[in-house]
Parts: structure tokens; C-alpha cells; sequence
């Protein structure tokens, strides 16, 4: 039997910062996947070093031993702040558990392996959540999303999680940027109880222009002002990646096709990807007949 899960990529974070220095994010999980399968008596394809790390602390947390073909598909662009590793590695966490023990690991299991290997988003949890990616001390679920679309932007290049993360200012930053992003958690979290999208996206919009001063996104000010005068509700952006989102409510959807326009013209230095759905984040295991579990 064929084991694939999959795991969604994210564009960027909804909110990123600290609360008393605690590092946390906001999940901002998307339409937008990898897939890990586990082959029987099969080889190592497109792995990469993080997720074999992450099948060997898999196997190492659960006492067991096995030989496993692991094939890793996915389009997620590297280095640009859409969960790449992090899909990859929990993906892979999970396939490897069911494999060798036919049993799945719990999100919080799934967290503290791929913690071990690098800081990590929580796209992998079920819904919306407030998670501190460098030590996990925060997991706290916020809710569902209401219908949005977010049109997907790359401001050029990449940037390593690990030397960011490991930056000698990044703490001082952080805690400079307490008080707004505190206000902008506060946003999210209302919107997702109440299924508000221009809620989420101001939300977003305060913690995108609060990180300017830690990584610098061109054109900003731009996007935003642009992006407002097509009905957008906000702006999300990788707090620690390239790519940056344009966020529509999905029943107002007339000006995406416009503003994608404009922004083209006004705005070189970013260039469009595509257009995606804010999601309820998660695994999905999928069969061999094509079904698919949650």
C-alpha cells in the first residue's frame, strides 16, 4: 500500500512577532501543497536533507526501525516564506508514522519532531493557530477562516529560515514591534470568531507594515494603496520570506484581476505567482483509491 500525505504551504503569516518575548505566528495555510509518499521496498526521490531528518527522528521518537521509499512532491516555492520545509517535513513525519506503525502521530508530536530540526510554521495543524515556531510554547487554535482569496506576490530572492531566526537584532526588533503586533492579533483572532475577512485582513496589514523594520518588503506602501483601491481587505506578507498577499474576501472578488493589472505596471520589483485560498490548515491522508482523510 501507498501512503501520501499532504501538507499545505502558506503565504507567509497572518501575524508574526512576540508577546512578553515569546516567539509566535499566526498560520496563514493555503490551497497550495506538498505531498509525501511512502513506497514499499522503493528509493529516496527529490528528499531533501531536512526531511530525511525528519523520517530519522520520526522513526527514532517512535522506537522503530525500517526501510522506506520516500518520494516528495511539491511546487511550493523555496526560500520565499511559504512553509516549504515545514510542509515537507511534517508530511513526511506523518507518512513515516503510519508506514512503520500503521498508527498517526498528534499534531503536537509532529510539532516537537520538526522543531528538533529547524523553527517551523503550524500548517500542519487542523485550522487557524497562534504557534511559537522557535520553541513551541505557544499552540493555541483560533478558528476557521471565512471565504478568502489571496493573490500571491514575490519580492525576489531568498532568505534561510535559520539565519534569520539567528539574527543578533531580531529580538530587540521584536520587541519593539510588541505593542502593534499585539493589536493585530487581537484583530485576527476577532475576525476568525466571527468570520469577519476585513477583520483578518487589517489584522495582517498591521503586522506587515509593523515588520518593515525587521525585513524589508519593496513596493509596499504601494501594494497597499494600490490593492485598497480594488476592494482588497488587507495585506499579508512572509514576516521572514519574499512573498507577499494581496487578500480579498471571496464574494468580492471583482477587482483581482484588475489589481493583479495595476500592481504589474506600478510595482516591478514583485512579481505575481498566483492566486490561492485561505484554508483551514492540516494533513491530508490520501489512499490508494484516491480517498482523502483529514
Amino acid at each position: 500500500m501507498t501512503i501520501k500525505v499532504k501538507a499545505p504551504g502558506s503565504c507567509g503569516e497572518l501575524v508574526q512577532g512576540t508577546v512578553n518575548g515569546i516567539n509566535f505566528l499566526i498560520t496563514c495555510p493555503v490551497d497550495w501543497y506538498s505531498e509525501v509518499s511512502i513506497i514499499p521496498a522503493g528509493k529516496l526521490t527529490g528528499v531533501e536533507p531536512k526531511t530525511a531528518a525528519a523520517v530519522d527522528k520520526t522513526l527514532e521518537y517512535l522506537t522503530v526501525s525500517g526501510d522506506f521509499g520516500i518520494q516528495v512532491e511539491s511546487d511550493l516555492p523555496v526560500g520565499k516564506g511559504m512553509a516549504s520545509s515545514s510542509a515537507d517535513i511534517s508530511a513526511a513525519c506523518q507518512a513515516v508514522a503510519l508506514a512503520a506503525t500503521g498508527e498517526r502521530l498528534s499534531y503536537d508530536e509532529i510539532a516537537d519532531i520538526a522543531l528538533a530540526i529547524e523553527p517551523t510554521d503550524g500548517i500542519f495543524y487542523p485550522g487557524i493557530i497562534m504557534f511559537d515556531h522557535v520553541q513551541g510554547k505557544i499552540r493555541r487554535h483560533l478558528g476557521n477562516p471565512p471565504p478568502m482569496k489571496i493573490a500571491v506576490f514575490d519580492a525576489g530572492g531568498e532568505v534561510d529560515t535559520l539565519s534569520f531566526n539567528k539574527r543578533e537584532d531580531l529580538a530587540g526588533l521584536n520587541q519593539a514591534n510588541e505593542e502593534p503586533i499585539r493589536a493585530a492579533v487581537h484583530l485576527v483572532a476577532q475576525g476568525l470568531i466571527t468570520g469577519d475577512a476585513r477583520l483578518i485582513g487589517q489584522g495582517a496589514t498591521m503586522s506587515a507594515v509593523a515588520n518593515q523594520k525587521i525585513l524589508y518588503k519593496p513596493c509596499l506602501e504601494q501594494v497597499l494603496h494600490i490593492s485598497r483601491d480594488f476592494g482588497a481587505v488587507g495585506v499579508c506578507v512572509a514576516h521572514s520570506g519574499t512573498v507577499l498577499g494581496v487578500m480579498f474576501c471571496e464574494r468580492a472578488m471583482a477587482g483581482h484581476d484588475a489589481c493583479i493589472k495595476e500592481l504589474g505596471r506600478a510595482c516591478p520589483e514583485v512579481a505575481y505567482l498566483k492566486t490561492v485560498r485561505l484554508i483551514a490548515g492540516g494533513l491530508i491522508i490520501t489512499g490508494d483509491d484516491g480517498s482523502e482523510r483529514g
